[in-house]
C-alpha cells in the first residue's frame, strides 16, 4: 500500500508540477485513518468502538456487562472488564437495549449452569487495558488478559468476522450465551443448535425496549468442534440442541495445528434460513474483509473533504462523519425479507429496509446531512417508515427492530418525508406518503385529541405538553408544505393554521413557552424556567422552559414579533447563553448536558437555537455562538461528545456546522450560514458535482464573516438552498476577528 501511494504521488508530480501540495494530499489522503471510534465512548456519548460498515446490519462490539445509563452501547471507556462481543448495538442512545448474540473466546472450561446475577459472577469475563485495544472504521481489536486471547473483529454488511489468536497449546474455546441481557432487556425464548462440526444456529427472542425482538443467527467456525457443553436454563442439555428462556454453549476446538480460530456470523429478523442466506459465501478471509471495510469507509468519508492546519479538527470532523453513517442500520435480509411488529414478514422490493430510527433526534441534522451524502438511503428510510404505516396505520416515532418504542415526542417521520420530497429525492410514493402524514396527524393518540380540540395541549391533561404542542405545530407546518407541493389547497390551509399553535402557549410577559390550562387563560404555577422534572409531572421533555421555548423553526420571524420585536427576542436569546447554568428540581433530566448558560448542547432541543439570530438581523451572533459551541462541546478524547450521540445527530450537528451550514428548519430546503472552521471544504455530491466552501483567513480568532461570494458574485444572505448546493460551485467567505454588522442584514 505504501509503495502504491508513492507511485501515485510521483505520477501526480509528472502530470502537473504546478499542482499544489494540498491537492496532492487530498488525492492520497486515507480518511479512515483520521477517525477515532473511541470518541464518545466516555462521558454521556454512549457510542461504541466496535466494527461496522456504513449503515450495516451488524455492529460487532465489546460488551462490558454493566446495566447502567452510561453503558447504553454496552461499552464505556472507563471500564476494564469485558464479558463478550455482541452483534447488535445502539449508537449513542439513552436506552440500553440489544447486545444480542454474545460470543466470548476463552482458554479454560467454565461452569455455565448457574446464571449470574451480576457481572462479578460471570465465569467467562476478562480484564483488559486500553494499551492493548485498537479501533478503526470496520475493525476492532482487544487482548483478553484473563484468557490470553487476542480478539479481532471486522464485518461486511450482513456478516461479522471474528479472529481469535490463542497462546501456544492453550485450550481454544468459545462461549455463546443467548441468555445474556442488559438493562431491562430479557430473553423469553432461545435455542442453540449444533448443526454440524463447524456450524451453530439458533435464535433469541427477547422483550425489552423493543417488546417483541426476534434475532436468528448462524455461525461457522474455521475448525471443527471437538467437544461442547450445552445448557438450557442452567441444566446440561443432551444431544446437540438446547432450548429455554436462557441457553448457552461452550465449544472446544483443536489447538494443535494453529493458534488461530476464525468465525463468521450472520443474523436475520426472519429465520435461520435467512441468516444462512445473509452469511457471506467463501471462507474466513479476515484480512480481505478488513481491507474491504476500510475501503468502504474511505469512500463514504470522501463525500465531504475538509482541509485544516489543525489536525485535531480533522479528527473530530471525520469521526463525526463516521458516526453519522453507523445508523440507521440495515434491517432487511439479502432476499429483501424483514419482520414487522405484528410478526408478519414483509419484503422490501427495490429498497433496503432500515431499523433504529431515532427520529426525534435525527430529523434535525442527521437526516438533512444524508440528503447531501446518501440520498438513496433517505428514500429507503422513508420506504421503511411507510412499510410500518401500512401495518400500523400510523407513522413511526422511534422504531427498533420494527418495534415501536413510542419514545420521545412528535411524529418526526413527517419532516423527514417532506424534506426529502421538497429536495427532489424520489424513490417513494409521494401521494401515499402524504396520506400517511395526514392520517397520522389527524388521529387521537399521544395528545393529538387535545391538540385538535384546544389548539394546544393543556398542562392538566398531559405531561410534556409544551414540548408536544411545539413539535406538533412544526409537524403540521411540514404537512402543509407537502400539501401545497401536491396541490392540496384545503389541506394546506388547514395544517398551516394548526402550525401556529406555538402562539397559544407563549407567555409574552416572561418570554417563555409555558403550560396553559384548558381554560385557555391561566398558566401553570409556580413557574421556574430552570426547573426540570424528567418525563413526568412536567411541561417539557428532557429539559426546562429555557431550552424548549425556542422550537418554532418554521416561523422565527413571527416568534420574534410575539416577543416584541427583534431586540427583545435577541436579548432573550443572548440571556439563554449567559444565564446561570443551575438546573433546579429534585428529579432533573440527566439529558441536560453540555451547558452554555441554559443552552444544553448535549440534547437535541437546543441544536437549532444559535442559528435563530440569522432571522432577527443579528447573524454575527449566530457566528459567535456557533463557533463557541464548536470549540467547547467537541474534542478528541473519549469524552469528546457533550451528550448522547443519538444515532448520528450530535455528530451531524458538528459536520454541518463546522463547514458553515445548518438546517435550522430541515423541511424548508435551506441551510443557515454559520461560521465555517475549515480553510476549505469540498462536498463531493452524489450527482457527480462538487460544491466548495472556502473560508479565507479563518482561525481561532477569525470566525466572523466579513464578506462572501457565490461563484464569484456577491453573496449577502444568511442561508443557501439545497438546490443551489446541488448545482455545484464555490461559496467563498472572508473571515475576520470583528463582526461585520452589515453582512447578511435584511433592510
Amino acid at each position: 500500500m505504501k509503495n502504491l501511494s508513492v507511485i501515485v504521488l510521483l505520477v501526480g508530480l509528472v502530470v502537473s508540477c504546478a499542482d499544489n501540495v494540498t491537492n496532492k494530499t487530498i488525492v492520497n489522503k486515507i480518511l479512515s485513518e483520521k477517525v477515532d471510534p473511541f470518541i464518545g465512548t466516555g462521558g454521556h456519548g454512549h457510542t461504541y468502538p466496535g466494527a461496522t460498515v456504513p449503515f450495516g446490519m451488524l455492529q460487532v462490539s465489546p460488551i462490558n456487562g454493566i446495566s447502567s445509563w452510561d453503558w447504553c452501547s454496552g461499552y464505556h471507556y472507563s471500564d476494564s472488564t469485558v464479558v463478550g462481543f455482541s452483534h447488535l448495538i445502539l449508537s449513542g442512545t439513552g436506552i440500553g437495549d440489544l447486545a444480542d448474540i454474545l460470543f466470548m473466546p476463552i482458554n479454560k472450561e467454565v461452569d455455565l449452569s448457574h446464571y449470574p446475577k451480576s457481572r462479578d459472577s460471570i465465569t467467562y469475563k476478562s480484564k483488559y487495558t486500553h494499551n492493548n485495544e485498537t479501533a478503526s472504521p470496520g475493525y476492532y481489536q482487544l487482548f483478553l488478559e484473563d484468557h490470553n486471547v487476542n480478539v479481532e473483529l471486522t464485518t461486511k454488511k450482513r456478516t461479522a468476522y471474528h479472529k481469535y489468536t490463542f497462546q501456544e497449546n492453550d485450550t481454544q474455546s468459545v462461549v455463546i450465551d443467548l441468555g445474556f441481557a442488559l438493562n431491562w432487556d430479557k430473553t423469553v425464548e432461545t435455542i442453540i443448535n449444533i448443526e454440524d462440526d463447524n456450524t451453530i444456529t439458533g435464535y433469541r427472542y427477547s422483550k425489552g425496549w423493543a417488546p417483541n425482538q426476534k434475532v436468528f443467527f448462524v455461525a461457522k467456525f474455521s475448525k471443527p468442534i471437538l467437544n461442547k457443553k450445552l445448557y438450557a436454563d442452567g441444566s446440561l442439555a443432551e444431544g446437540n440442541k438446547a432450548e429455554g428462556a436462557k441457553s448457552a454453549v461452550q465449544l472446544f476446538f483443536d489447538n494443535v495445528n494453529s493458534n488461530e480460530l476464525l468465525a463468521k456470523v450472520a443474523l436475520s429478523s426472519v429465520s435461520i434460513d435467512n441468516a444462512k442466506l445473509n452469511l457471506q459465501a467463501g471462507g474466513f478471509e479476515f484480512e480481505d474483509v478488513k481491507t474491504e471495510a476500510d475501503k468502504t469507509w474511505n469512500k463514504a468519508l470522501k463525500s465531504i473533504e475538509v482541509e485544516s492546519s489543525v489536525d485535531s479538527l480533522e479528527t473530530i470532523f471525520y469521526t463525526a462523519l463516521y458516526h453519522t453513517q453507523v445508523a440507521p442500520v440495515t434491517y432487511s435480509d439479502v432476499n429483501g425479507e424483514f419482520r414487522l411488529e405484528n410478526d408478519s414478514i414483509a419484503t422490501a422490493k427495490n429498497f433496503t429496509a432500515y431499523s433504529t430510527l431515532s427520529l426525534w433526534d435525527t430529523f434535525r441534522a442527521e437526516q438533512p446531512l444524508l440528503t447531501l451524502i446518501a440520498p438513496n438511503e433517505v428514500s429507503d428510510i422513508i420506504n421503511s417508515m411507510l412499510a410500518y404505516y401500512e401495518v400500523e396505520k400510523i407513522l413511526p416515532v422511534w422504531t427498533l427492530y420494527a418495534n415501536e418504542t413510542n419514545t420521545m415526542t412528535g411524529y418526526h417521520s413527517i419532516p423527514v418525508i417532506v424534506e426529502a420530497y421538497l429536495k427532489g429525492i424520489t424513490g417513494f410514493d409521494a401521494e401515499f406518503a402524504f396520506e400517511a402524514m395526514k392520517n397520522t396527524m389527524m388521529q387521537d393518540e399521544r395528545g393529538l385529541k387535545f391538540y385538535k380540540e384546544y389548539g394546544y395541549i393543556p398542562y392538566n391533561l398531559l405531561d410534556e405538553n409544551v414540548t408536544i404542542t411545539l413539535e406538533y405545530a412544526y409537524d403540521d407546518w411540514c404537512v402543509a408544505q407537502m400539501a401545497k407541493a401536491l396541490g392540496k389547497t384545503d389541506d394546506y390551509n388547514y395544517f398551516l393554521k394548526r402550525s401556529k399553535a406555538y402562539a397559544e402557549i407563549l407567555d409574552a410577559e416572561t418570554g417563555f413557552m409555558r403550560g396553559k390550562s384548558e381554560d385557555g387563560k391561566s398558566w401553570r404555577e409556580p413557574f421556574d424556567p430552570k426547573h426540570s422534572n424528567h418525563r413526568v409531572d412536567t411541561d417539557y421533555t428532557e429539559g426546562n422552559a429555557w431550552q424548549h421555548s425556542w422550537f418554532v423553526p418554521h416561523a422565527v420571524e413571527d416568534l420574534a414579533k410575539l416577543h416584541g420585536g427583534n431586540e427583545i427576542f435577541t436579548s432573550r436569546l443572548e440571556q439563554l447563553f449567559t444565564e446561570s447554568s443551575e438546573i433546579t428540581g429534585t428529579h432533573t433530566s440527566a439529558d441536560i448536558s453540555g451547558l452554555i448558560g441554559q443552552y444544553a448542547h448535549g440534547n437535541e432541543p437546543s441544536h437549532h437555537i444559535a442559528y435563530m439570530f440569522n432571522h432577527a438581523n443579528k447573524p454575527w451572533r449566530t457566528q459567535y455562538w456557533v463557533r463557541h459551541i464548536l470549540d467547547t462541546q467537541y474534542n478528541t478524547t473519549p469524552n469528546g461528545l457533550s451528550g448522547n450521540e443519538d444515532c448520528g445527530q450530535m455528530s451531524a450537528w458538528y459536520v454541518l456546522s463546522s463547514i458553515g451550514l445548518y438546517p435550522m428548519n430541515p423541511a424548508s430546503g435551506d441551510y443557515e450560514i454559520g461560521s465555517p472552521i475549515f480553510e476549505k471544504t469540498t462536498m463531493n455530491l452524489p450527482n457527480g458535482k462538487t460544491f466548495t466552501i472556502e473560508a479565507e483567513n479563518v482561525s481561532q480568532t477569525n470566525f466572523y464573516i466579513q464578506s462572501a461570494t457565490l461563484n464569484g458574485e456577491s453573496f449577502n444572505q444568511t442561508s443557501i438552498s439545497h438546490k443551489t448546493i446541488l448545482n455545484g460551485g464555490t461559496l467563498h467567505f472572508v473571515m475576520g476577528p470583528e463582526p461585520n454588522k452589515n453582512w447578511g442584514i435584511k433592510n
